[in-house]
């Protein structure tokens, strides 16, 4: 796990490129801390440059920028070829020799034996390299399929920048840094910003599963090596015919092969454990593969509804882990959040960024590598809005969305606090279930959900935060994604698969794995998710919607394999995720720094955003009227990003 960047020119700048690069270079330190290097070719117009976190090879012979045996590629290269290994044996009758055991070293020669395409196709991992080829004169760039590792570039002042992180782009002279209102319309809708867009306009985040190739002209070309789509189709139309046993055979093989393959290091490696299905099925077949206890690493609140420590307890008791869990305090939480801004690099609004850096600091005290359980829910129909938007459908389309629309706007002409004052005095008369606190908010909330026309508007209406985003951010427009542009969704047999590839395609790579991925390698922690070994991911697709979610519950085989190693009883419980009381927060502790942040004046300074929706929710939350932390959240993560992005150019 490493940070690489880089510069190409079609023509000579007459600026040092070395010693830019090194600048360039030297602010991805954290994510490579044991070794930095740095190449140019100053007549062809690139520069490479890179910083180690050394995981395999600790030897000299890992250093990078690395020149292949026959001189023709140069190469820096961030992530984890596990089967490289395999590829050696494939290629060893063809290959001269080797000096080392990196696998950057044998990704290396597979291109210069097979072409990039087939290189990549071969590869088992987690990766973004660039890849220089001396001989015809083409940089590459390139992308692990399901997008764990990160890579962003763009053409600044006729200069092609590229790199991990965007705070490498912007040490560049040439770097522009105008930010993207159409950008941050999408931002304010997600509380992420989708892939290809990033904050900076001409500044691009290249797309899982895809590489770029840029020639001295600084023309490029994308290419597509796998695709989610193409697997979700092809998987659902090609079912997996045997019975469940055999499908839970299958899957606990897969499953143990990617994990077996993930704990291939160097260096100490141990596990994030939260006590859910998908962390404990990792930790479970680590243990069974490993003679020693596999370090696990938790944290808990003692606020009530946010801890998950007691369960991973459970498990790694059960599982005989070596575990380490820390309780933090609201203080040890909001501790990090002036560190957020230059962790993230560009504005990213999930709240769950806090707990995972902080899971992230503990682990990293004893380990070098975490693996995690992220993409389970993705892959087995973990989310909540899989059965339950389904659910709900099938029953608001027997009401005519007229008839819909209707009580949709008598609910909302009483606002929330009435709802509550009426409900609240009935409360005596209700059934227990219909006792909700706050529950003008909810009615509200079910408004939204009332006029939607059909399930494709009810889980864009789900995973949306802002409804209309391009009228908060002024001068902006919404620009298509994945999301709302029909041509690239996949052509599946039901919603719930369309909702499960959709997320995968956007929410997990932009939200998910971007969270884990800045969080860890701040602090120099490379993080491994064997649920998204593509063979697991291949087979995830062939498998009946039914061996998935069953009984209004989702994970049903992922389950079945996980119960032959712990106890259902210690599993068995509500979905609860990674969260904090930011809701809370808001109104207490962090009251004061967020009114400096939103107030009105600063909003209008400022001229990002139309201040009076904001100051609206603001208030509606300060009163409790409404529960609005993850609109005012994004918001928040997005001043306070600015003010750090000012501070840097002073």
């Amino acid at each position: 796990m490493c940070g690489l960047t880089g510069v190409f020119q079609s023509q000579n700048s007459g600026l040092d490129s070395r010693s830019i690069l090194q600048i360039m270079t030297d602010g991805l330190n954290h994510r490579g801390p044991d070794d930095a290097g740095v190449w140019c070719d100053q007549d062809a117009g690139i520069a490479l440059g890179h910083r180690r976190l050394s995981i395999l090879d600790l030897s000299p012979a890992g250093h990078q920028p690395m020149h292949s045996a026959c001189g023709r590629y140069v190469i820096v290269f961030n992530g984890e070829i596990y089967n490289h290994l395999e590829l050696r044996n494939q290629l060893s009758g063809a290959h001269g020799g080797w000096n080392g055991h990196s696998d950057t070293e044998t990704l290396l020669a597979a291109i210069a034996a097979w072409g990039v395409n087939a290189a990549l196709k071969a590869c088992v991992g987690m990766f973004a390299f660039a890849l220089w080829d001396r001989q015809r004169r083409v940089l590459t760039l390139a992308r692990d399929r399901l997008g764990e590792k990160p890579l962003y570039y763009g053409i600044q002042n006729n200069t092609f920048l590229f790199g991990s992180e965007l705070k490498a782009l912007r040490a560049h002279p040439a770097f522009v840094g105008e930010i993207d209102r159409d950008a941050l319309a999408l931002y304010l809708r997600h509380n992420y910003i989708p892939a290809p867009y990033s904050i900076y306009k001409g500044i691009q985040k290249l797309l899982p599963g895809t590489y770029l190739q840029v020639d001295t002209a600084l023309k490029m070309d994308v290419e597509t090596y796998w695709s989610v789509n193409e697997v979700a189709e092809s998987g659902s139309g090609d079912l997996f015919v045997g019975s469940e046993a055999e499908a839970k055979a299958e899957l606990t093989r897969l499953l143990t092969q990617a994990i077996r393959g993930q704990m291939m290091a160097d260096v100490p490696l141990g596990a994030f454990l939260s006590g859910g299905v998908d962390s404990s099925a990792i930790v479970a077949l680590m243990q069974a593969q490993s003679s020693n206890p596999v370090k696990t690493f938790t944290i808990g609140f003692r606020e009530e509804g946010y801890n998950e420590a007691e369960y991973a307890h459970a498990v790694a008791k059960h599982l005989g882990t070596e575990h380490t869990e820390l309780y933090v305090s609201p203080e040890q939480a909001m501790a990090v959040i002036p560190r957020l801004p230059e962790i993230y690099d560009e504005p990213f609004a999930d709240s769950s960024q806090i707990p995972t850096w902080l899971v992230s600091k503990l682990a990293r005290e004893q380990v070098t590598i975490s693996l995690s359980g992220d993409g389970g829910d993705e892959l087995f129909g973990g989310y909540n809005r899989y059965f339950i938007g389904q659910a709900l459908w099938r029953k608001l389309e027997r009401l005519p969305l007229p008839v819909r629309a209707r009580m949709a706007g008598l609910m909302t002409s009483v606002p929330p606090e009435r709802w509550n004052a009426m409900l609240s005095a009935m409360g005596f008369m209700l059934p227990g279930k219909l006792r909700f606190g706050n529950p003008g908010d909810k009615l509200h909330k079910l408004a939204g959900v009332l006029r939607c026309q059909g399930p494709e508007s009810l889980y864009f209406g789900l995973i949306s935060l802002w409804d209309e985003p391009s009228n908060v951010v002024l001068g902006s427009t919404e620009p298509t994604t994945i999301l709302t542009d029909r041509r690239q969704w996949p052509a599946l047999p039901t919603t719930v698969d369309w909702m499960m590839a959709l997320d995968t395609l956007t929410y997990m790579p932009d939200d998910i794995l971007v969270k884990v991925d800045r969080a860890a390698m701040n602090l120099s922690l490379e993080t491994r998710v064997p649920f998204l070994d593509h063979r697991l991911v291949e087979f995830a697709w062939r498998l009946p919607l039914s061996m998935k979610i069953r009984d209004g519950q989702g994970k049903h085989l992922l389950r079945q394999v996980l119960y032959d190693y712990v106890p259902k009883s210690l599993i068995e419980r509500p979905k609860m995720g990674f969260g904090i009381p930011l809701d809370n927060w808001l109104r207490g502790a962090l009251r004061d720094w967020a009114e400096s942040l939103l107030n009105e004046s600063r909003l209008n300074q400022d001229g990002f955003f139309a201040p009076a929706g904001i100051r609206k929710k603001w208030q509606e939350h300060l009163s409790g009227q409404r529960n609005w932390q993850y609109h005012l959240w994004g918001v928040l993560m997005f001043q306070a990003w600015l003010d750090e992005q000012r501070v840097l150019r002073k």
